[in-house]
């Protein structure tokens, strides 16, 4: 089997740029050396002369979270597809030998731009870039919720009820370095699959329901450029239908239609969108112990005719949904 070299590589990256390689269009928009002082004064790292591992640089981490929030990917598949894929390699500047960041540390990285208030800042600045180049919010808008894992702690049961209350255990107060690596944000829920057909063709009575810890992306999508306008994380067992009230919906874009599952359909935000001057397009719930009127599952098709190509772009490029 030929193995491949430099000038194969080279070309495969031509390709892509052939067929419109998004992420190089950002690459040439904006200037990501502009975030540098921001992020080193929020990030303050050692100048290494204490010794230990040097961190990745912080532009090249910011430019992941810009790929991990504009494909709602999380921290491990964001791993994954940097390994993966040429594309996202030429974006951050490394070649195919070069270390890539894992999850935990992708994880760490936005954890110590969240706790400095810096987060949403920089993407804002960088939504602004976006604009300022032409890429304005169009066509309207689609909500969706993405789970996003974080590393499982074990803690006591005492330090879990702490934490719900919204409380640092005591045992913790006085240990910054075992604060520093506890997330007390997280919280466990549960996530729905699709039960699969069995062997015998019977299919199971309900759906399957997985533990899961970690945190919630719910994000506002515009619809003509597929990017995430708007963006906010919550623990995982936050509900996905209010954070639409809580500032996820973009008033900026040409277009006041609104898509988005049942999970977001409550009579408050009807009532919201409608005060708000937006149109919903949110899929209406089957009702209880009754058949779908005809006249709904039309409407629902067509709904999801605007959906399903968001998310099967968002399946293509490996984002687990909540």
């Amino acid at each position: 089997m030929k193995q491949s070299g430099f000038f194969d590589v080279e070309e495969r990256l031509a390709r892509l740029s052939g067929l419109g390689d998004q992420l190089e269009a950002f690459s040439r928009t904006v200037d990501f050396e502009a975030f540098r002082p921001d992020l080193d004064k929020v990030l303050a790292y050692s100048d290494g002369s204490k010794g230990g591992r040097p961190p990745f640089d912080p532009v090249l981490m910011f430019k992941i979270l810009v790929i991990q929030t504009l494909n709602n990917l999380s921290d491990e598949r964001t791993e994954y597809l940097i390994n993966d894929r040429l594309s996202f390699m030429r974006f951050l500047g490394l070649g195919l030998s070069d270390r890539v960041p894992d999850a935990k540390t992708v994880w760490l990285f936005r954890e110590r731009l969240t706790q400095a208030g810096a987060i949403d800042g920089l993407f804002n600045r960088f939504d602004a870039t976006l604009r300022n180049a032409g890429y304005l919010p169009m066509s309207g808008q689609i909500l969706d919720a993405t789970l996003v894992a974080a590393p499982k702690q074990r803690n006591t049961n005492a330090e879990k009820a702490d934490l719900r209350e919204g409380r640092i255990p005591e045992d913790w107060q006085d240990k910054p370095a075992k604060l520093s690596h506890k997330d007390r944000h997280a919280r466990w829920t549960l996530k729905f699959t699709k039960a699969k057909r069995q062997d015998d063709g019977t299919m199971p009575s309900s759906d399957l329901a997985i533990p899961f810890f970690g945190y919630k992306s719910h994000v506002s999508i515009d619809r003509k450029y597929r990017f995430i306008r708007k963006w906010k994380t919550t623990h995982a067992a936050a509900s996905d239908g209010a954070r639409l009230r809580e500032g996820l919906l973009d008033k900026t874009n040409t277009a006041s239609s609104v898509w988005a599952d049942t999970a977001y359909r409550s009579k408050a935000n009807e009532d919201f969108m409608e005060k708000q001057g937006f149109v919903s397009k949110v899929h209406r719930k089957k009702p209880h112990l009754k058949p779908m009127p005809r006249h709904i599952q039309k409407s629902n098709a067509g709904k999801s005719v605007i959906r399903s190509r968001v998310d099967a772009e968002i399946s293509q490029k490996g984002c687990t949904s909540g």
